[in-house]
């Protein structure tokens, strides 16, 4: 199988200090996103503040300091789409958001760990070998997709 290996980096573009920071999740409930997050993924509360009718906060994952799930909490999100999330076929027929990656060391060990805490796996682990992945989805309790990735040796 071969390792998946992106082009060379573009130093000279003027967007080369570039760098992924977080992704925003909007929910209906600040204090349910957060209780999950922390209690079913052991993610860490770095910030929190308000915007408006809104609570925001960004977590960590457990031990990850530069990248960051911002969630959106409160006031009343529309139009809300009811996306199937229990099927990964289905939900790519809708535009827009889809999920954010996490890397794992082990997807089947996570997958284990995350159904342990009563967590909805949404596609059982499968292998890409287009990118030298073995994959899981699984979905917050609002929805939200989430994928994780193990690099294959």
């Amino acid at each position: 199988m071969a390792d998946f290996i992106p082009p060379a980096a573009n130093t000279s573009s003027p967007f080369a200090d570039m760098r992924g920071h977080h992704v925003a999740v909007r929910t209906p409930g600040l204090e349910t996103a957060l209780r999950w997050y922390v209690e079913k993924l052991d993610f860490r509360v770095v910030a929190r503040w308000d915007y408006a009718d809104e609570k925001l906060a960004y977590l960590a994952p457990a031990t990850d300091d530069r990248f960051y799930v911002e969630i959106l909490g409160g006031g009343e999100p529309a139009p809300q789409d009811v996306r199937p999330y229990t099927d990964l076929g289905d939900s790519l027929t809708y535009a827009g958001y889809h999920h954010f990656c996490l890397n794992v060391a082990s997807v089947d060990a996570t997958v284990a760990a995350l159904r342990a805490r009563g967590v909805m796996i949404v596609t059982e682990p499968f292998e890409l070998p287009a990118i030298s992945r073995r994959l899981a989805f699984f979905a917050d309790p609002f929805g939200n997709l989430i994928e994780l990735a193990e690099i294959l040796p």
